[in-house]
């Protein structure tokens, strides 16, 4: 069961490598993402596709996928891709951002259906949330919010997830339509980590660190 709790602790450790490290402009995030959208398509192509379309019929899971990268698209006029690695909160703002708040916690509320089927997903969802804990903790450190504004928005946006996980273990009215859900949850993860590995070379240059370390990623997701 604990380790259904992994992406709180993916929040806590973003939280924590931002204040105590302060520097976060760094091409190491650049790579974490890299490896982290790789890493999350990886598992989600080898292990949670299958099992959706062994259970669905093929043209309903199709339908479902498209249904899930309209929504993420959706969510994303709200949160601005902050998802993927963008983050747009302007500096100096008192204003508490909550399309920002809603949009990322319905993501992460959905992402946490399929890991109670799905136990390897648990670790997908923890190495996709470390670098998006990393930016958002560092932009809303750079406005004026108060702490505890920061520490609510991080607390809950933690707590999404593992509540996404309670919810399809423990409630059959929600049990019957799992297979769709985790559908609509293919194209989410889809849409984002194929956006991370676009977004995350420079000018479409090669780069070498970035081939690496994606096959590295592909490479633990397989041998899982």
């Amino acid at each position: 069961m604990n380790k259904y709790f992994f992406p709180i602790y993916a929040v806590i450790i973003g939280f924590l490598f931002v204040k105590l490290t302060r520097n976060t402009q760094s091409k190491n995030i650049k790579l974490l993402l890299a490896f982290s959208g790789a890493f999350l398509l990886s598992l989600t192509v080898f292990d949670l596709l299958p099992e959706v379309y062994h259970h669905l019929d093929a043209k309903q899971t199709g339908l479902c996928i498209m249904i899930g990268i309209l929504v993420q698209i959706f969510l994303e006029f709200f949160s601005k891709g902050a998802e993927h690695g963008h983050v747009h909160i302007h500096k100096n703002s008192t204003v508490f951002p909550w399309l920002l708040f809603i949009s990322l916690c319905l993501h992460a509320f959905l992402e946490g259906f399929p890991i109670h089927q799905h136990n390897d997903m648990v670790y997908g969802v923890l190495v996709h949330k470390i670098p998006i804990a990393i930016l958002i903790t560092t932009y809303l450190f750079q406005s004026d919010f108060k702490t505890h504004q920061i520490l609510i928005f991080l607390t809950l946006f933690g707590l999404m997830t593992p509540l996404g996980t309670i919810i399809s273990n423990n409630v059959d009215m929600v049990s019957g339509y799992l297979d769709y859900i985790n559908a609509i949850v293919i194209g989410i993860f889809l849409h984002i980590a194929t956006t991370i590995l676009f977004e995350s070379s420079e000018g479409h240059k090669f780069n070498l660190s970035k081939i690496l370390v994606i096959i590295f990623a592909i490479a633990i997701a397989y041998f899982m």
